[in-house]
């Protein structure tokens, strides 16, 4: 089950990629709610925020290693609870933004609030995942 909501989530970063992608054009604004969200297409080749451009290998070589580790990690986990929710969020992101990577060796990015760096569902997802897991670090006696 655990791996069905990656897969959804997955496969939801990537259509709504692929999407914006057809029917933006780069850097060109759409207001959804004027002055508060728009859909911007930015081809982000940095890490969150577009720090650290250029380092495509590094982010590629990251995102595999931690595929894996989360992969290893929820084949051992029996039941689906916040702890499997979490990495399962984290590795539809990683996978998400993999895949980006290695198609056109960027991050395709849209959600743009102006006031934060334009990001993307696969962002969210490994945002939300890593969050739920620092909280059942912080506040739970066993995670699993």
């Amino acid at each position: 089950m655990i791996f069905i909501i990656a897969a959804v989530i997955l496969g939801l970063d990537q259509s709504v990629k692929f999407l914006l992608s057809k029917n933006l054009s780069l850097g060109q604004p759409i207001p959804i709610i004027k002055n508060i969200f728009y859909l911007t297409l930015v081809h982000n080749q940095g890490a969150a925020f577009g720090v650290f451009k250029n380092l495509t290998f590094v982010f590629v070589l990251t995102a595999f290693v931690v595929v894996i580790l989360i992969i290893r990690d929820l084949r051992q986990v029996k039941k689906v609870n916040l702890y499997a929710l979490s990495l399962a969020l984290i590795l539809a992101g990683a996978i998400g933004n993999l895949i980006d990577r290695l198609r056109f060796g960027y991050v395709i990015d849209f959600f743009d609030f102006r006031v934060w760096p334009v990001f993307n569902i696969a962002d969210s997802s490994i945002t939300i995942g890593a969050i739920l897991l620092g909280w059942i670090i912080c506040f739970r006696k066993s995670a699993r």
